[in-house]
This record gives structure tokens, C-alpha cells and sequence, in this order.
């Protein structure tokens, strides 16, 4: 008897449907074809001692399944639930009117449990695409399929569930969920605080300007003057995630594993800190079956890199392309995935080896040969691509005994909201882009027009201070930004100052 099932290959954040063909008929071997890997080819082993265990026979026929289409790979262990339920179908061991209606997808156990798997969200997502009444899925995926709107989502622990389900004994609810409620939740005090920041108004105000035109930033400073505790609170002012933003990130999290059991959405943005040991590939994704890596792991979210010269040179340079096109193509001979990466990218370095090189007390040791070749190691094309260098100071006994609060990071987030409205309205009519990091030669011309005033300021500051041609439109994009904080259409002489102040690295004297 032929009995057909349905399950879902994930391929890259989007998922793809798979119909699990299963024909019983005379004979005695067990085949399984479609281009599997070996855990579904193992899936046998399994879904024998579950079925067994749980008093079903198993059929002492020839069994053939198919898994269509059958020249795309499928992987791992989630397409257990399906093959076994249409050997039961297919065996007459339970009815199977149902199966045609259900995505059904679950890793099996010995005893018959039902295990979480990777990719629900984007399997929810092509189930309600093709039509599908719902989704069967392990209790722990529920809530972060039942995310999407217009499908049934219903859990199981047990295969002996399912099988009462279709054999209509045995009724399963529905998960809802309220996603408003679920933002509302999300909205909670944040444990790390730029209140709890002592001094250092500089570094906050270069931070919260990265972070209202979505800018990348270096920090530049020796050991423990706070670098790495400045870099963990910008989440906390960065504009909280919409839905669509929320669901993206979420899809990409949950393809990698790496979102929580009975978790709907990741509601706040993601903050990734890999350490310098990282291999390119983890960084980026790829792998034999690809991956998403650490940069579309951090979509929508803050990339914090510290100790940027100790990264080997190839892993840094790889992150070029992400950072300029705000997606990851990864190819392979017979199929190309696609990632996001679209985010903000934060990152440390001591000034020099030695970590005292203009530290206001204490001496640097090092060459002026040691420091050039220290600070070679990130090239000219990456820092292109970050539009604030900033040096940071060890802050002094005064601030650091200071019993007044500092401003809390919900304060500079409503600034931070403010000035990303104001770009939101810029760039409607522009297809992708969405900051003032983002603006192209052609957009800086239209959009950042410079009075005379503004111009001689540039001018004079490029002569005086040696800055590179690279530091002039970078400028002109941060002043862009800081007029939008303070909410003024045109940009003023005191923003192109401040934005000079932002291009450190630029500087011909810097590490002479």
C-alpha cells in the first residue's frame, strides 16, 4: 500500500516541502532513497524500537520510501515522526486521512518520546506558503512556530499522541500565542546599564551616534579603561526589534539551534562575541552542510569583536563583503545559500603591544616599528568600512567615586529612536536602506549639502590634521547623524567638528 507524509527540508533560513513517499509490498528489504544523510538514513533503527516498544508490528515486508523531491539533500534526525507515522499509515496500523493535511516533523527516541528539533519557525513559514492545515512539531518547538498566523500548530511528546490524534482518539490543542503580550514582556529593566557607567560622556555620546545611524565603531584604548563594558550595553539603546525584524533573526537563530525550548521569539537584539581564536568559517557559516556563522548570527544586532589586531588576517578580511552588502553568500558546487548580516559592528584594540601607547600617565614601551606593524594588521579596507575611531581613557579616582547616577540607557534610547525615524522618513523611497550608514557617494550629495562655513571647517581639518580621502564622506555621513539627534534639517559647523573628533585612525601622526 502506497501512503504518503509530509515533512520539510530547511535550505539556508527558508524551508522547502518534502513528501515522504512509503509503498509496503511483497518482499523483505528496507530502502530508503532521496538523497539522505546518514542520521535519516538511521532514522530505521530508531523508528524499529520505537514502534516496537509501543506494541505496533513491524512490517515484515519489502519497504521502499521516497523522500521527494529526491535531488535535494535532506539532513538530520527530524524527519523520524513522518517516516515512522506513514509506516504505520502504509501498514494499515493507523488511519491515514488525515496525513495529507499535516507538515509533521520530530526526532524519535528508543522509547517513542518526541525530541526538538532545528528550523520550526521557517518550517511554520512554508507550511502556511503551501496551504498546509498545520503543523505537528515536538512540544518544545510549539511556541516559536505558532508564531505564524493563519496555521495550527499542535505539539506532541509522545508518537503514541500523534497516533491517537489521527486515529481521531485523542484531541491536541492548538498553540496561541500573543506576540503583543510577548514584545510587552520583553520590554523589562536591563540588567547591564550605561547608568552604571562612571564617566567616559565621550565614549557614550560616540556610541549613542553609532547607534542612531547604525555606524560601526572601533574603541581604541589601553587595558581596563572600560572598553569591553562600554561594547556589552549598546544593545540596551539600540531601537527595540519589530516583528518582521524579530521573525528574521529569529528564523536565523533557529536554523543554527540556538534558540531556548518553549521560547517564542528572540525579542531582544542579538549581541555576539566571538573570541580572537574563531576560524573564518565560524565567523561567516559554511561548513559541509552550511551554517549560519557569528555575522548572521548577530543580524539585526551588535557584532563585538575584542582584541580586533589578535583575529588572524584572513577572518578579518572575509568580513568585508558582509559588511559592505549586509548579506552572506556561501556556494557550493550543487546549491548557494544565502544569510543575512545585516548589523553593527563594535570593536576593541589596545593603541599598541604594550596597551600605554598615549596613555596619559603611564609609558609605552614599544617602538614606533612595533606599533606601525601592530596596527597593520587591520587593513586599509576594513577600517574603511567603520565609520568611528574613538580613543578611550582610563577613567580617574573623581569619576570613578562619583555618587551621582549616570543617565540610563532607556533615555539615550528614546534620543536613538528619534534620529532613526527621521532617517526611516529619509529613506523610504530607497530600496534597502534604512540608516545613514548605509548612504552611497551619490545619496551623501543629496542628502548632507554643506553651507561654506561647514566646508572651510573640513577643509582646513583634512590639511591640518593629514586625514585620509576616506575620512571625508565618512565624516559628512556621522555629521549627517549627529543632526538627526539633535533634530536639525541642516548640518551645522559644531556636527562636522564633532565628526572630525570621530576619525582617530585617519590621522597620518597616529602611531608616530
Amino acid at each position: 500500500m502506497l501512503v504518503k507524509s509530509f515533512g520539510s527540508a530547511v535550505n539556508g533560513i527558508n524551508a522547502e516541502t518534502i513528501t515522504i513517499e512509503v509503498n509496503i509490498s511483497r518482499g523483505i528489504n528496507f530502502y530508503l532513497v532521496g538523497l539522505a544523510d546518514s542520521a535519516v538514513k538511521e532514522s530505521q533503527q530508531r523508528i524499529i524500537s520505537a514502534l516496537t516498544t509501543n506494541n505496533f508490528k513491524w512490517p515484515g515486508k519489502k519497504i521502499v520510501i521516497n523522500m521527494a523531491p529526491a535531488d535535494l539533500r535532506k539532513e538530520g534526525s527530524a524527519y523520524d515522526l513522518p517516516i515512522a507515522v506513514g509506516i504505520l499509515a502504509a501498514s494499515e496500523q493507523i488511519s491515514f486521512s488525515k496525513l495529507e493535511e499535516y507538515i509533521i516533523m520530530g526526532e524519535l527516541s528508543l522509547d517513542g518520546n518526541v525530541n526538538p528539533i532545528k528550523g520550526a519557525l521557517p518550517i511554520a513559514i512554508n507550511a502556511r506558503e503551501n496551504g498546509f492545515k498545520g503543523l505537528i512539531l515536538p512540544v518544545e518547538n510549539t511556541r516559536e512556530a505558532a508564531v505564524v498566523e493563519g496555521i495550527d500548530v499542535y505539539g506532541v511528546k509522545h508518537i503514541m499522541d500523534l497516533v491517537g490524534f489521527l486515529n481521531d482518539s485523542k484531541d491536541l490543542e492548538p498553540v496561541k500565542i500573543d506576540i503583543e503580550a510577548e514584545f510587552q514582556k520583553s520590554v523589562k529593566e536591563l540588567e547591564i546599564d550605561f547608568g552604571d557607567v562612571k564617566g567616559q560622556e565621550n565614549v557614550k555620546r560616540a556610541l549613542e551616534v553609532a547607534a542612531a545611524g547604525g555606524h560601526n565603531i572601533i574603541l581604541i584604548g589601553p587595558p581596563g579603561s572600560g572598553k569591553t563594558m562600554l561594547a556589552k550595553r549598546m544593545p540596551g539603546i539600540l531601537p527595540p526589534l519589530s516583528l518582521d525584524e524579530a521573525i528574521e533573526t529569529t528564523k536565523i537563530h533557529s536554523v543554527a539551534g540556538k534558540t531556548e525550548a518553549n521560547k517564542s521569539l528572540l525579542l531582544q537584539r542579538p549581541f555576539r562575541s566571538p573570541h580572537h581564536t574563531i576560524s573564518d568559517v565560524a565567523l561567516v557559516g559554511g561548513g559541509t552542510y552550511p551554517q549560519p556563522g557569528e555575522i548572521s548570527l548577530a543580524h539585526n544586532g551588535v557584532l563585538f569583536l575584542d582584541e580586533l589586531p589578535e583575529f588572524k588576517r584572513t577572518v578579518l578580511e572575509v568580513m568585508r563583503q558582509p559588511l559592505e552588502d549586509r548579506v552572506v553568500t556561501i556556494s557550493r558546487a550543487k546549491f548557494t545559500v544565502e544569510y543575512p548580516a545585516s548589523l553593527m559592528l563594535v570593536a576593541a584594540m589596545n593603541p599598541c603591544p604594550c596597551g600605554y601607547y598615549n596613555h596619559p600617565e603611564k609609558d609605552c614601551l614599544c617602538t614606533q616599528n612595533s606599533i606601525q606593524k601592530y596596527l597593520n594588521k587591520i587593513s586599509g579596507p576594513l577600517l574603511d568600512r567603520i565609520d568611528i575611531h574613538l580613543e578611550v581613557t582610563p577613567v580617574n579616582f573623581e569619576n570613578l567615586a562619583q555618587t551621582k547616577p549616570a543617565e540610563k540607557s532607556s533615555e539615550i534610547q528614546k534620543r536613538v529612536i528619534q534620529a532613526r525615524k527621521i532617517q526611516t522618513e529619509r529613506f523610504k523611497k530607497r530600496k534597502n536602506i534604512y540608516c545613514n550608514a548605509q548612504m552611497t557617494s551619490k545619496m551623501i550629495k543629496e542628502f548632507c549639502p554643506l553651507d561654506e562655513e561647514s566646508l572651510s571647517l573640513l577643509k582646513n581639518a583634512m590639511e591640518k590634521l593629514d586625514l585620509s580621502a576616506r575620512a571625508y564622506d565618512r565624516i559628512i555621513k556621522l555629521s549627517r547623524t549627529i543632526a538627526d539627534l539633535e533634530n536639525s534639517k541642516d548640518i551645522m559647523p559644531s556636527h562636522i567638528a564633532e565628526a572630525i573628533h570621530y576619525r582617530s585612525l585617519d590621522r597620518d601622526s597616529w602611531g608616530k
